[in-house]
């Protein structure tokens, strides 16, 4: 499959990464950061509850007491405001700093998250507060297209995590030699998290860490 030609990707050089290493695109939310329970607590400062009762996201948050999810609308009204204001207060992944720190001295690390466009400076910021020193794309929809657009411009191995099989399959059929690793960094989501044989599943950052060095080794 080719990428859409409407796409425009940055320059990986503008970014400031090199084409003479391979590139790893890592996502943020439940890959690098604790993204539900960030979210939960924001909720519960609202008087909402997040409960984990599938692989979801606005179907799980609830007014106290009540057995019926709140309404999609209103949740995505808090996903909007937590995003815009508070997604630098959310905890990261255990083993994500170090397991980048390691991956970062011998291939590009650029970061592709899909959230909205206003989140970008906290989301940078978020970044930087914990040691992860590299570049972030902010993405819409399905990631294939944008992140063919970035690997088409390195001759050298690619790699990329996501937590979401949409988004691996996406990337998948767009840049089918890249390397594709689902990781679920929430204990409580893991269980109702769908996996496919497309793409290994490594919840530990350690081991993830060594696979993906495995698979962009020249």
């Amino acid at each position: 499959m080719t990428d859409r030609p409407d796409i425009a990707a940055p320059r990986l050089e503008t970014l400031g990464l090199s084409t003479a290493r391979p590139l790893v695109l890592i996502d943020v939310d439940e890959v690098l950061g604790l993204f539900m329970q960030g979210f939960g607590d924001y909720l519960a400062e609202h008087g909402l509850e997040m409960r984990i009762e599938r692989f979801a996201l606005f179907q799980n948050i609830y007014r106290p007491g009540e057995t019926q999810h709140l309404d999609i609308a209103e949740g995505k009204r808090h996903f909007d405001a937590f995003f815009s204001g508070h997604c630098h207060l959310m905890e990261p992944a255990p083993g994500a700093i170090d397991a980048l720190n390691r991956l970062g001295r011998s291939a590009e690390i650029l970061i592709l998250s899909n959230a909205p466009a206003d989140a970008e400076r906290l989301r940078t910021e978020w970044l930087r507060k914990h040691g992860m020193e590299h570049p972030l794309i902010l993405n819409s929809g399905p990631k294939g297209p944008i992140a063919s657009a970035l690997i088409g411009q390195t001759p050298h191995r690619t790699a990329f995590v996501d937590d979401l099989l949409p988004n691996l399959d996406s990337v998948a059929d767009h840049s089918p030699p890249t390397a594709t690793f689902q990781h679920v960094a929430d204990l409580r989501l893991r269980p109702y998290a769908p996996a496919s044989d497309r793409h290994p599943r490594i919840d530990d950052w350690a081991e993830l860490g060594q696979a993906i060095e495995a698979a962009v080794r020249a």
